[in-house]
């Protein structure tokens, strides 16, 4: 059965409170509204992740949950310490650890737009997809037999999306 990995940013973090740490922000109302839009196109396309691997951030959290209302299914949730701000190298060894089918994956730049340029086998054309805005996503064919065997350059991208350029 073929694995896949949905890699996508946090939505839009508020800047509100000057006061808070970094991994306490939440999200803005843009960013509460993006996540949800790109759990429905989640649902929509298909794609259905069975385990999420989230930073533990509370605005990827946060993305999380409302990703989660827009695909209208939970998924088994690990929240990770090593998500949070993590290199593309960091990233590659927490996804080896993972247990899904398809996995969401959830974290922060400027460590997750770098490991999805070097994830995929196909980098994509569009012009975010190296620069990996707030809520990007990108599903990836998983191209080795386990997670644990997963490498850098072997994923071919199957879609890559951004809220303002999703239609549901």
């Amino acid at each position: 059965m073929t694995r896949r990995l949905i890699l996508m940013r946090h939505a839009k973090s508020s800047w509100d409170d000057p006061r808070l740490d970094d991994i306490d922000r939440s999200l803005n109302a843009r960013g509460q509204r993006n996540a949800k839009a790109m759990g429905t196109w989640l649902r929509t396309r298909g794609y259905f992740p069975d385990q999420a691997l989230v930073s533990v951030a509370a605005r990827t959290q946060q993305t999380f949950d409302l990703v989660t209302q827009g695909l209208g299914m939970q998924p088994e949730l690990r929240v990770i310490d090593g998500l949070y701000l993590a290199s593309e190298l960091r990233i590659l060894q927490e996804l080896k650890k993972a247990t899904g089918q398809t996995v969401l994956l959830i974290a922060h730049n400027p460590g997750i737009g770098e490991f999805a340029a070097r994830f995929a086998q196909n980098p994509q054309g569009h012009g975010d997809f190296l620069r990996y805005p707030t809520c990007a996503t990108t599903v990836y064919e998983i191209g080795a037999a386990t997670w644990p065997e997963v490498r850098f350059g072997d994923n071919p991208v199957l879609e890559f999306a951004i809220p303002r350029e999703i239609d549901i």
